[in-house]
């Protein structure tokens, strides 16, 4: 398990305010991956580690816009919450896999026009805790990363492949 996500575990912060509620997988949703390690949850949102990706850190949305509903968000912990330092919480970085630049800034200001005070605090103990800075520019990141991912190594229940209509790898 990754020392700095571990470490964040521990902060005695609402992680709900940064769209990742703790939780754990009890009622898994058709599109998450059978082995993942969550890291928190937004609604139906799974922010995860998948074990064969190492320390990457992914979203797996049921009802995401994009053309797939499981898809990288970070390399690694740390820029995973360099991320949220930069867009004030998960949301902003789990919608950049379906929105233009424009809407994507469009979508920051307005979650930066809401933040709280207790948000605010949350990010500060984050930055001052970890020793981190903002990410300069969370879209093209996320972007890049997206673009050139391989996702066959993600390891889907029988309920993906039955919802999606999708053949499962390996069978005829």
């Amino acid at each position: 398990m990754d020392a700095l996500f571990l470490q964040f575990q521990q902060l005695p912060i609402d992680k709900s305010l940064i769209s990742l509620e703790p939780g754990s997988i009890e009622f898994p949703y058709f599109c998450y991956p059978v082995n993942a390690v969550p890291i928190g949850f937004e609604g139906g949102i799974l922010y995860c580690f998948l074990p064969e990706y190492g320390g990457m850190v992914f979203a797996a949305n049921p009802e995401s816009c994009a053309d797939r509903c499981v898809y990288p968000l970070a390399q690694t912990f740390s820029d995973f919450l360099r991320l949220i330092l930069a867009c004030g919480s998960a949301n902003p970085v789990e919608q950049i896999a379906w929105m233009s630049r424009e809407r994507f800034e469009n979508h920051l200001r307005a979650e930066r026009a809401t933040q709280t005070e207790e948000q605010k605090a949350a990010l500060s103990l984050i930055q001052r805790t970890f020793g981190l800075t903002a990410m300069e520019d969370p879209f093209a990141y996320v972007k890049a990363l997206q673009a050139g991912f391989d996702g066959s190594k993600i390891q889907y229940s029988d309920a993906y492949y039955e919802v999606t209509g999708l053949e499962r790898p390996g069978q005829e």
